[in-house]
């Protein structure tokens, strides 16, 4: 079982940056696809965006797209978000996800695709 740990949450002013890693405890983390989620108060946990185990291919939601960059270091056993020109609807709890991946360049999108999730990360964006 992964366990991951999430990080760099905050509050921001809107047009500003901040950068999210989700940090893995299991030496086998290469083995791993991951997906970024947030949930915003009253709403569905929605996707944002993904990397494959080898970080080879990502995959963003369409209101992330431009803005938000996945990057993974297995070496470090951990994946960033780096989230630029921050919105206020940007505002939610940020989940890691992961899920054991026999291909190298396969990401998910779904909920229920995977298996482990960390404890979340609150990003707020002020206007």
């Amino acid at each position: 079982q992964v366990q991951t740990v999430e990080s760099g949450g905050g509050l921001v002013q809107a047009g500003g940056s901040l950068r999210l890693s989700c940090a893995a405890s299991d030496r086998t983390f290469s083995s791993y696809a991951v997906g970024w989620f947030r949930q915003a108060p009253g709403k569905e946990r929605e996707f944002v965006g993904a990397v494959s185990r080898s970080g080879g291919t990502t995959y963003y939601a369409a209101s992330v797209k431009g803005r938000f960059i996945i990057s993974r270091d297995n070496a470090k056993n951990t994946v960033y978000l780096q989230m630029n020109s921050l919105k206020p609807e940007d505002t939610a709890v940020y989940y890691c996800a992961t899920r054991y991946s026999e291909y190298t360049l396969h990401y998910f999108t779904g909920v229920k695709d995977y298996d482990y999730w960390g404890q979340g990360t609150q990003v707020t964006v002020s206007s």
